[in-house]
Parts: structure tokens; sequence; C-alpha cells
């Protein structure tokens, strides 16, 4: 737990108002007590938009933003709303007008202003090769970019991209990641560990990522855990190769309402916090407990009527981002993450 967490915890919503100073200061303070939030990020966001809702870089840029974090995002799809109402309008970002515009970024020699790469969904075959080419001239002109993979595939056994992608994620895009945030169906799919069903087959395929050099697998959720609980893991990997694993388990939510924008959401939050403790257990437990509460407040404002008929409709369940901004800027860890060996 950080420091501002524990300070939270004891006075409650009577923090002094004077401290703001303090709050920068000490907003996350690792293991070894090192301070991390004296450094400027930015994030190159490339990644879904919706008008209307939340997901993709919709999702992930107000997150971002309220911990601190310059966006820029550039959207591999423009749409009306997200593919989960009736009708669905818009444009989709090709390869070349994607290259179009990282070329401007280029010519104008702003790529060094970016701390970080974030990608999620893209849905074309030439754009996802575009990508590797991105990540390597960001790395040329910064060798330190952390690259944050999210390869948004589908979910639940379905896969709601063209399969031509799986084997360009697994062959020339994952090995690039520093951080990757599948979720236990992209995993399979990845892996080709098909139908996870323990924890040493989930370690397994974590695993098959380090191997491949990534050095942080975030996994969200699975469902390894009890009837009530996901079970979510993550996984880092030293330089040299010493291992850290940790497990959490998660109340479910919802009586089986699903919630669209969540792993985009987990993405963005685990980027952030990742880069701003140096303890990665706080990390993990931050984001989590933030993804918790957003989810939690979503609920909330639900119409109880509705609820109760089951007609809650996809407006209904778009993430109450907005009103959770206090919960995503100082979240309110209560799931701890434990080690496994």
């Amino acid at each position: 737990m950080s420091l501002l967490n524990s300070l939270y915890r004891r006075v409650g919503n009577n923090f002094p108002t004077n401290c703001s100073s303090l709050i920068k200061s000490v907003r996350y303070i690792g293991k070894n007590h090192k301070i991390m939030s004296d450094k400027s990020y930015r994030v190159l966001s490339i990644q879904s938009h919706v008008v209307h809702g939340y997901v993709g870089n919709k999702s992930a840029t107000f997150p971002l933003q309220v911990l601190g974090f310059e966006v820029d995002a550039i959207n591999s799809v423009q749409f009306s709303n997200h593919t989960g109402y009736k009708f669905i309008k818009g444009q989709v970002l090709d390869e070349k007008q994607l290259d179009d515009v990282f070329a401007g970024l280029v010519q104008n020699n702003l790529l060094d202003n970016y701390t970080h790469l974030l990608t999620g969904y893209i849905g074309n075959d030439q754009f996802l090769r575009k990508i590797a080419d991105i990540v390597r001239k960001l790395r040329e002109v910064n060798p330190n970019i952390v690259y944050v993979c999210d390869p948004v595939m589908g979910d639940n056994g379905e896969m709601y991209v063209p399969k031509t992608l799986l084997p360009i994620y697994r062959d020339e895009i994952i090995p690039l990641a520093d951080i990757c945030t599948p979720n236990q169906y992209e995993m399979e799919l990845l892996t080709g560990h098909e139908n996870i069903k323990t924890k040493e087959d989930t370690l397994k395929s974590l695993n098959w990522f380090h191997e491949r050099g990534v050095n942080t697998v975030a996994l969200s959720s699975t469902s390894l855990g009890t009837p009530d609980q996901l079970l979510a893991f993550l996984s880092h990997q030293t330089k040299d190769k010493q291992r850290q694993l940790f497990s959490l388990s998660i109340p479910k939510q919802g009586n089986g309402i699903n919630f669209t924008g969540t792993g985009d959401l987990f993405a963005s939050l685990f980027l952030a916090h990742s880069s701003l403790s140096a303890n990665l257990q706080v990390a993990f437990e931050n984001t989590i407990a933030s993804l918790q509460a957003v989810i939690s407040n979503t609920i909330a404002a639900m119409p109880s009527d509705l609820v109760r008929a089951g007609k809650i409709e996809s407006r209904h369940r778009e993430l109450k981002l907005v009103q959770s901004k206090n919960d995503i800027e100082r979240p309110q860890v209560t799931l701890v993450a434990k080690p496994e060996h």
C-alpha cells in the first residue's frame, strides 16, 4: 500500500486540503521508498474511440490524465458507440492514415516526448503491422519507452477481430511489449494453451510471455476463482530471470451483467500505477481497487426498477468514469494480492 493510501485510510474525508504539495510529493512511494511522481509522463495511445460511452481511448484517457499522465490519442476507429448497441456508425482508420498521422509527429520532432506507448483495439492486419514499425521508431528516439500492449481480440470464447490478427500479435507484436494485459481468452489464444483450468496452466501461460521478452504480464481476471470470485494474476520477470508472481481474488459484481471497456480501463490504470509505484504489488492492488470502484459506481447508478426487471440496456452499463474520479485518483485498497510460489 502506498504512503498516501495509508494516510487517507487513517483520516478519511478529513484529509487536510492544504496538503496538496504533500500529495504531489508522496502520491506513490514503493517498498524501497523511492518517490516516483517527480517525472513527467506522456502516453501515445492507439486504440478505438466512441462518441458515446467508454471503450478504448475514451476509457483510457480520463484515468491516465487524472493520475497525471498526458495522453496523445490516435483512434483506430471512430464510432458512434460500441458494438453492444443495435446500430453503429463511424469510420475506420487504415494503415496509410495511421502512417500519415504518425509522420506528422515525426516531422515535428515530437517522438522524444513519449514515455509510454499503449495499444488496444486494432481491426486489420496491416494496421497492426504498422504498430510494430511505430514501436521501433519510438525506441530509436527513446530506448526506455515502455510499451503496454493490450492484445484486444475477444472475450468469453469469442473472437471479435479477424483471425489473421492472432499470428501477428503472437509472432510480431508481443515480443516487442514490455507489459502485456490480456484477458484469459486472449492468453489462451496467444499461447495455444486452450481451456486454462488450473493455476498451473495459468503459470505456464504467463511464462510463455516471459520467454518472448515481456517483462510484466497483468491478467485482469480468470475464471479460476470460486463461483463468486474471479482470480487475477500478475507476473514479473526481472533482467536476471527472477520471477515475482501474485494472485488476487476479486468478488464478482453485477449478477452477471457484462460491462464494456473494463479491459481498456485496466490496461490504462496498470500502465499508470506501474510507473508511479516502485512496487508492482502495490500497482496491481491499486489498479484492481479503482477498477472495482468504477464497476460498483456504475451498478449503483443503474435504474433499480430496470435492474429488478432484468431490462438493463447498453446505455445503462456505460462505465461511470467521471463520477469515479476520486476512486481513480485515490484508490482504497481492500483486496490484497498474495505471493504465489
